[in-house]
């Protein structure tokens, strides 16, 4: 090849790299990076980008220079010349790109193993996905502290046990960076430490069934001492009893996921309307509040008109103050409604 030609040929592998470069970094693909996790993780996308553009660029340019420079002209239908193989650039094309995906493996395996290691001191937070809504709990937290929203303390590692009650979910905050299956009597963990306060959404990534698309929440990353605080109030709420009891042990739950209720803003038609409690429990012929219990820890003993059997899990581990604190709040507010 002559030098006119290499430079014409270099010309072009780096205006096609260029074009690639900026299409890459200055449209925004990715969503906002909150957790270190995450950052190793972006490390990692875009140092195989830059590898894949390269060759790319290199690719392109050859074919582009080989389609002008030895194109055939319009009447020539001779065979191309015979070209034996240039053996040192099989050598080269065979060790660069071994050398490149060596060093792809191991960037990913640095990556992996940081992410994967998870500190002793990591708080602790129970996940449970269960159709269709998600339930979070703190045990390393005095008293009872769970909810349907995920709440984080920033710049601290957390310990997600992530299971599921039912079928198979897939927990996901895209703005954290991984994900992870929630599988019915497995409990996987999955480590998030994140930078950034704010509001991120909590999303299933796993086909779970009739409202798997509304199988929503949110993730809410505060200050450290703003969350020390929520997660006192906690236990506060439910130990207070009255309908401050009912409502947190409504939310805890995630029931707003699902259902319709006016006193807890809920507006979710994936069940029965609970403002309407009292026309459910008349159309199953029991009494209110023994109707109301019933459907809490045995949903499947009356199915409403029109929604499928199976739906709801059976909520039997409420039990106590918890479950009378959430029946009195459902009773009473139904009540209200009429």
């Amino acid at each position: 090849m002559s030098r006119g030609a290499l430079v014409r040929l270099t010309a072009t592998g780096l205006a096609l790299g260029a074009i690639a470069l900026a299409v890459a970094f200055f449209i925004p693909w990715l969503p906002e990076s909150a957790s270190k996790e995450r950052e190793g993780i972006d490390f990692l996308t875009w140092f195989v980008t830059i590898i894949s553009i390269g060759i790319f660029a290199l690719v392109m340019a050859v074919i582009l220079y080989s389609v002008v420079r030895f194109r055939a002209a319009p009447d020539d239908d001779s065979d191309g010349p015979p070209i034996h193989g240039n053996t040192k650039l099989e050598i080269v094309w065979t060790a660069v790109p071994t050398v490149l995906v060596l060093a792809i493996a191991v960037v990913s395996g640095v990556v992996l193993a940081r992410n994967d290691r998870i500190p002793k001191d990591a708080l602790r937070i129970e996940v449970t996905g269960e159709q269709f809504a998600w339930t979070f709990k703190y045990p390393d937290a005095k008293g009872l502290a769970s909810g349907g929203t995920l709440r984080l303390p920033r710049g601290r590692p957390v310990r997600l046990l992530i299971t599921a009650k039912d079928v198979i979910h897939s927990f996901w905050v895209p703005e954290f960076g991984q994900k992870l299956d929630a599988l019915p009597g497995s409990v996987n963990h999955l480590k998030i430490t994140p930078t950034k306060v704010g509001t991120y959404p909590v999303i299933c990534t796993e086909l779970c069934g009739l409202g798997h698309a509304l199988m929503r929440s949110e993730a809410i990353v505060m200050p450290p001492a703003e969350f020390d605080a929520w997660l006192r109030k906690q236990g506060e709420d439910v130990g207070q009893g009255g309908d401050g009891a009912g409502k947190a042990v409504y939310a805890n739950n995630g029931c707003g996921a699902c259902h319709a209720l006016e006193a807890a803003g809920s507006t979710a038609k994936v069940g029965p309307d609970l403002d309407k409690l009292p026309d459910l429990a008349r159309r199953a012929g029991e009494p209110l509040e023994e109707f109301v219990r019933e459907s809490i820890v045995k949903p499947n003993a009356y199915i409403e008109p029109g929604f499928p059997r199976g739906l709801m899990p059976a909520y039997d581990e409420l039990e106590g103050e918890q479950l009378d604190a959430l029946v009195d709040f459902l009773v009473g507010s139904s009540e209200a409604g009429k």
